[in-house]
């Protein structure tokens, strides 16, 4: 959600905003029905003001024995007024909520501009990716030839885009979501949350998942929601609180099923397991002040680093552009690693701040220096995606027979085990 404060002070800075994002200008059609609104609430004032003062004439003509009829009926006649003026100021309100609540965020002025993923900007690399004297495989292929990835039994049970891990896949997966948190947890400062995978219509609102991401999502038949990300239930569990400034930042990390339509991407990666309906992912939500939140977007992005550093994958940032930057984000840096059987960069974390956007919808707000309340800023990154690190690994670290090596900090996790082969 956005200030509407702030719009009034810079329409057409507020207006440049959405058009960086390919967004038509709003701002004078808002500020139309902002006046209209501000115009019914003086009236709606003036005419409370005016029937208390009625009251209290009444009350003394009463005492005096004189005829209060006609104030009476002017009394009625303001009550029906007011009534009618309320429903006009309740009705243009929820236009203007309605018009602000599906517009993106207003983009930091680091974000480069451009149209879609074409126009991302990369940051850095990190390492190369590998050389191999046979040709790559992807990971499909690796693991349906090692018996232990099967698509023909998930698609029995669920239809598309779900997949049936086995064995030392199956291990491996559940290996790389334990040592994601024990990273986070045990070296980059966040504390471990178990969270609900069903939440309420107020939890993904405030999130800005609804009422954009509706048809991305999943939901049940009593109103709940399948959380698309830890995110959700994580940044949520703020709303409508004032924190102390002493409690800031709050750092939360959770590994949990997510679920997603994936409602246009048609045709998108309908290979392997790349692009599923339902996936783990360990989530990095922060709730900081708005002094500190850039700096806590780098060091998240940093965490997530480090994931794939220690795992020994090739991977670079990548700066989102203007067209490719999510509806909430302020800012993104994806971290895109590097998978040898595709012979492409593919996305395996996104880190957005998303300054005060979810807090407004949430109303989540920390007591300042001044001890005023103001809104928190919220952040949140992908610590990683499970399922996409498996298919970085297994293709960063197969041989020539088919086999995959396990990278050295998997093994305490994996038994020990140093490849994995054929079932």
């Amino acid at each position: 959600m956005h200030d509407l404060r702030a719009l009034r002070a810079d329409p057409d800075g507020f207006d440049a905003d959405l058009k960086r994002r390919g967004e038509p200008a709003v701002a004078q059609a808002v500020l139309l029905l902002d006046h209209d609104r501000r115009a019914a609430e003086t009236a709606l004032q003036e005419l409370q003001a005016r029937r208390n003062q009625i009251s209290r004439e009444i009350g003394a003509m009463r005492r005096s024995g004189a005829d209060t009829s006609a104030l009476e009926a002017e009394v009625t006649g303001a009550k029906a007024h007011m009534e009618a003026l309320q429903a006009r100021v309740d009705d243009l309100d929820g236009q203007i909520r309605g018009t602000l609540e599906r517009l993106p965020n207003r983009l930091d002025e680091s974000v480069p501009a451009g149209a879609d993923e074409s126009g991302n900007v990369q940051v850095h690399q990190h390492g190369t990716p590998p050389e191999f004297a046979f040709a790559a495989r992807e990971h499909f292929e690796l693991g349906e030839a090692l018996g232990l990835m099967d698509f023909e039994t998930a698609s029995r049970l669920s239809g598309a885009r779900f997949v049936v891990l086995r064995g030392q896949l199956a291990r491996m997966e559940r290996a790389l979501g334990q040592f994601m948190l024990d990273l986070h947890t045990g070296e980059n400062g966040y504390e471990e949350t178990a969270v609900p995978v069903l939440v309420n219509n107020e939890a993904m609102y405030g999130t800005d998942k609804l009422p954009k991401f509706a048809d991305q999502s999943f939901r049940t038949e009593d109103g709940r929601w399948l959380i698309p990300t830890a995110e959700v239930p994580l940044t949520a569990s703020v709303a409508g609180q004032i924190l102390p400034v002493g409690v800031l930042p709050q750092r939360l990390v959770a590994l949990s099923s997510c679920f997603r339509s994936e409602a246009g991407a048609a045709g998108r990666d309908t290979r392997g397991m790349l692009r599923q309906h339902q996936f783990q992912k360990v989530e990095m939500v922060s709730i900081t002040t708005p002094e500190e939140s850039d700096a806590e977007h780098e060091r998240m992005t940093r965490c997530a680093e480090m994931v794939l550093e220690k795992l020994g994958i090739p991977y670079r940032r990548m700066l989102l552009c203007a067209g490719d930057t999510g509806f909430g984000a302020a800012r993104t840096f994806d971290l895109e690693a590097w998978l040898p059987g595709q012979k492409a960069w593919r996305e395996i974390s996104s880190c957005s701040t998303t300054r005060d956007f979810q807090a407004r919808r949430l109303n989540a707000r920390y007591r300042a220096a001044d001890g005023k309340p103001a809104f928190v800023h919220t952040l949140n990154g992908s610590g990683l995606a499970v399922g996409r690190t498996l298919i970085a690994v297994m293709e960063n670290y197969q041989t020539a027979d088919g086999s995959i090596t396990v990278p050295d900090v998997l093994r305490p996790y994996m038994g020990g085990i140093e490849v994995i082969r054929s079932a």
